[in-house]
């Protein structure tokens, strides 16, 4: 079964679908999104994806990342995506989106427009292993090291979002299930 993702513009307009392998082979712009978990102690929840993944497999990234289907909300695609990955669910918050076009692996093109989002979760996942062959809780600061130390290790999606989102999480503190703003 081939799976369609959602084409989009510059502005996130729905400009049409396109199968997914296709869309990366010519590199057209599509929605995605880019989920990070942390735990109650301010560890990120980092999968390795699966070797067997059509790209990127084997290297560290974002607790879960994913396209929606077509007429699928952004907010019930992350749930599915992080249940069907990771193996739960946790409140999100789409905290920022950016644009980014990359060359992967294999011949492919990753051009996406990715909705980043945070939630907060303190158990452990329960792997597809179709999807991830490990996971880690790590530090921000132990994270930051080792990337600058070793980033060939990480996807380049990861790496593009974490310069990102570390200066939006000083900004960021825990209440309930997700993140807010805190005030000034």
């Amino acid at each position: 079964m081939t799976e369609e993702i959602i084409l989009v513009d510059e502005n996130d307009k729905e400009v049409g679908t396109g199968e997914k392998l296709k869309v990366h082979q010519e590199g057209k712009l599509h929605r995605c999104f880019s989920i990070f978990v942390f735990n109650s102690r301010g560890q990120m929840l980092l999968q390795r994806r699966a070797k067997t993944k059509y790209h990127s497999g084997g290297l560290w990234t974002n607790t879960c990342c994913s396209h929606p289907r077509k007429g699928e909300a952004l907010e019930d695609a992350v749930r599915r995506r992080l249940k069907e990955e990771m193996g739960f669910n946790c409140g999100t918050k789409e905290i920022f989106t950016f644009i980014y076009k990359a060359a992967l692996d294999h011949d492919l093109v990753e051009h996406e427009y990715d909705h980043v989002f945070i939630g907060k979760f303190d158990g452990e996942p329960v792997l597809n292993p179709e999807e991830a062959d490990d996971y880690a809780w790590v530090d921000l600061e132990a994270l930051k090291k080792n990337m600058k130390k070793n980033p060939g290790d990480y996807t380049i999606w990861f790496k593009i979002a974490m310069n990102k989102i570390f200066p939006v999480l000083k900004n960021l503190k825990f209440s309930g299930k997700a993140y807010k703003k805190m005030s000034a």
